[in-house]
Parts: structure tokens; C-alpha cells; sequence
């Protein structure tokens, strides 16, 4: 029967240390139960506020049409986390956030900001609210998701794609909410005027938020997410720039969406500008940038994990299936096919269990690890030891299926031909 190597030892505790156990607001469960309150309660304020604006029925068609790209978003910053996805429970949290608190904030502040603006200059209240309070007060409530997950969720959040993600679903959750606001006082005016058909308010507003710049939240939040991605792979006696980081990228965030609630008085054609001239070459950058961290994550899994295979954790073929995304779907498939779902589950673990543990190696060795290194290393190992049965036959057969077909070189000096795979570990 296989033994495990041997696990590193966990650091020596003083002597005498007694157990103290956590006041009752210190234990895990009253802190669950106050947040998902907060967040209950907000929604149902939320949801009166904006039922008592928009109508039952405008509520309604507001909520049926918002929710139309919710699903492609999410699905979308699934897609960017699948290396090391996070948790479900915090892009839960993220998108009630923006759904329920954020908007909650977002909707008492602006409307309080605009009223006090109108009794010094009415002409121009709206304006300075839309460019000015809105950006700031939206921007500063989605950012406080971010914070929290920073905080709180520390081992969930290493790095870039963690913050545009938790960022993006915060944003999308804000989104969905606000455009039931608008899309069913847009439905509300249409029934007053007559409005129907293309020319109608709703479906004008339908066609910029929905169609044309559905990413816009999720766009401006993105950027407070990466400042406090790139703090987050800062060293920890960084302080002042795991500190400056997130406030310059909340500060991006807020200038972004001021200047594209500013682009309607930019005079006929302002709208078309900011979007073709801005926000689409910044969404395309946006993207990039993601989807370029995301490959840089697997080529840290391949250049971090032979270090295991040496000290026999993983198997020789691993750190290659590990690194592809096409290895990594090819070994899920197996193991769903000979041992059924459980199977699948606990190789999607393995994959990223096994991406944190070349996430932490690799902070470590450039001296970010933090004082848990050790243990955390430990625990990321205990892990995928309790599901090396099932990963590592998926693995092995993963690593055979997606390497490259051998090649046969041909002869050469009276030499004869030679295949590939004498010089590649993964064919025999």
C-alpha cells in the first residue's frame, strides 16, 4: 500500500499556549448570520424602493428584460476563474452585494446628493449627480465587496483574475438591479405617452444598457479589482502599496464611469464617441490583460510543480496536464466516463488545489509567501493526497491524449529514423 511522503512540519507554537475560545460575535456563524441579514434586509428594501418607482407590472418587464445578460456575464468571469476557480460562495456574496447593499447605498446617496446639489444650482443638479456623485458612490459600494473578499477571503484572493472576477460579478449584480430601475420607468413612460414599438423609451433603453454596453459596470469595477489583485501578489511588509494600489484603481474606476455618464453632454454624437473612441478599446485591453493572466497562471503550474514530482507528491505527467486547459477538460471527461461524477468532482478539486499549491510555491520563492506558508503548504498537499486515486489516472491519461502525436525524424548521416517520443516522457 502507498505511504504518503512525508508532510512538512508545522511550525512550533510557544509553550504554555492555552485555547481561548472566540466571544460569541467572534464565532463563524454569527458573522454568516449578521451578513446575510444585512444582505436580506437590503434586498427587500431594494426591491420596494424600486417597485414603488417603476409600477408592479414596470418591475416586472424591467426584471425579465435586466436578467437577460446576467447569465453570459457570470458565465463569462466563470470562464476567466476556471484555472483556480474560487469558491461559490463568494461570487454569491459578490453579486448579492451589488444586487442588494451596493445598489441600496447607490440609490439613497445619489437621490440625497442630488436633492441637497438642486438647493444650491437646479439647473444643474442632475448633471454634477450623474458625473460626479453617481461615479463616486457606486464605484466606492461595489468596491466594498472587493474589500471584504480582500479581507476576509485572503487564501480565496491571490492575485489579478481573483479581483476582476469578484469585481466583475459585484458589478453585474449592481448592473441587473439598476437596469430594473431604469428599463421599468422607461416600460412606465411608454404607457403614459403611447410609446410603442422600436420607438418606444423601453426599447431604447433596452438597446444601450442591454445590447450595447451590458459590460459597462463590470468594466469600471474591473479596474478597482485589478489594483487590488496586483496588492494582493505585493509582499506583505508592502503596506503602502498593497494600500495604493486598490485606491488607484478605485480612482480609474470612478473616472471611467464619469466620463461615460458625462458622454451625453458632449454634445449630439458624445455617446458614439466615448463608446467607439473609450470604452471599447479599454474593454478589448481589459480582456487581454485578463485572459494573458490567466496563461500566466498555467505556465506557473508547469514551472512550479516538477518541484513535487521530484519530492514524489505528482506524478510525472501532472505539471504538463495541469498546465493546459485542454488536459485538464480531457481528464474530468475520463474520470466523469470510468468512475462517474464523484470522480469528476474530486479531479476538478485536484486541478485546483494543485494551482493554488504553484500559486503559493511561486509567491514564496520570490518572498511572498507570508508567515502561513508552511502550513498552508501543508494543507494543499493534505488535499490532493486524499484525491490522488482518482486524479492521477485522469491525469496520466490526460497528459498521453492532448501532448502532440510523435514525429518521426528522418534519417540522417546513415542514422535511422528516431521517433519523438524517445526524447518525450509522456509517449513510450
Amino acid at each position: 500500500m502507498a505511504t504518503s511522503p512525508p508532510f512538512p512540519t508545522y511550525p512550533p507554537g510557544p509553550d504554555g499556549l492555552v485555547l481561548r475560545h472566540p466571544h460569541w460575535w467572534q464565532r463563524r456563524w454569527v458573522r454568516y448570520g449578521a451578513l446575510i441579514t444585512l444582505l436580506a434586509l437590503s434586498g427587500l428594501v431594494i426591491l420596494a424602493m424600486v417597485r414603488r418607482q417603476t409600477g408592479t407590472e414596470g418591475f416586472l418587464v424591467g426584471l425579465g428584460l435586466a436578467v437577460l445578460p446576467v447569465p453570459w456575464l457570470v458565465a463569462a468571469f466563470r470562464w476567466l476563474d476556471r484555472v483556480a476557480p474560487g469558491p461559490w460562495r463568494n461570487l454569491v456574496f459578490a453579486f448579492a452585494w451589488g444586487a442588494c447593499a451596493a445598489a441600496l447605498i447607490a440609490i439613497v446617496a445619489n437621490s440625497f446628493a442630488t436633492r441637497w446639489i438642486a438647493t444650491a444650482d437646479p439647473t444643474r443638479a442632475d448633471t454634477l449627480g450623474a458625473t460626479v456623485i453617481a461615479p463616486i458612490v457606486e464605484e466606492s459600494a461595489k468596491a466594498a465587496a472587493v474589500l471584504l473578499v480582500f479581507l476576509f477571503r485572503r487564501r480565496d484572493f491571490t492575485g489579478i483574475v481573483d479581483g476582476v472576477v469578484i469585481a466583475g460579478i459585484t458589478a453585474t449584480g449592481f448592473a441587473f438591479t439598476e437596469n430594473i430601475l431604469y428599463l421599468g420607468t422607461a416600460f412606465g413612460t411608454d404607457q403614459l405617452s403611447g410609446g410603442r414599438g422600436i420607438a418606444s423609451v423601453t426599447a431604447a433603453t433596452f438597446f444601450v444598457r442591454i445590447v450595447m454596453s451590458p459590460f459597462a459596470h463590470p468594466l469600471f469595477t474591473t479596474l478597482t479589482g485589478i489594483g487590488f489583485g496586483v496588492a494582493a501578489l505585493s509582499a506583505e511588509r508592502q503596506h503602502a502599496r498593497r494600500v495604493l494600489l486598490p485606491l488607484c484603481g478605485l480612482l480609474l474606476a470612478m473616472s471611467m464611469h464619469a466620463l461615460w455618464n458625462g458622454s451625453s453632454t458632449f454634445g449630439e454624437l458624445g455617446f458614439f464617441a466615448v463608446y467607439g473612441g473609450f470604452m471599447v478599446p479599454v474593454f478589448g485591453l481589459l480582456t487581454w490583460l485578463a485572459i494573458w493572466t490567466r496563461q500566466r497562471e498555467l505556465r506557473t503550474v508547469r514551472a512550479e510543480l516538477p518541484a513535487y514530482v521530484m519530492a514524489g507528491w505528482l506524478g510525472p505527467a501532472e505539471p504538463f496536464a495541469l498546465g493546459s486547459m485542454r488536459a485538464r477538460r480531457a481528464a474530468r471527461d475520463y474520470a466523469r466516463h470510468h468512475a462517474g461524477r464523484p470522480a469528476a468532482r474530486a479531479v476538478a478539486q485536484y486541478e485546483a488545489y494543485a494551482t493554488s499549491l504553484a500559486s503559493l510555491r511561486h509567491r514564496g520563492r520570490k518572498g511572498k509567501g507570508g508567515a502561513d506558508f508552511v502550513v498552508r503548504e501543508r494543507e494543499l498537499l493534505d488535499e490532493l493526497w486524499k484525491r490522488r486515486e482518482a486524479a492521477r489516472p485522469a491525469l496520466e491519461y490526460a497528459a498521453r491524449a492532448t501532448v502532440p502525436a510523435p514525429v518521426y525524424w528522418a534519417p540522417q548521416f546513415g542514422r535511422p529514423a528516431v521517433p519523438y517520443s524517445a526524447y518525450n516522457p509522456y509517449w513510450s
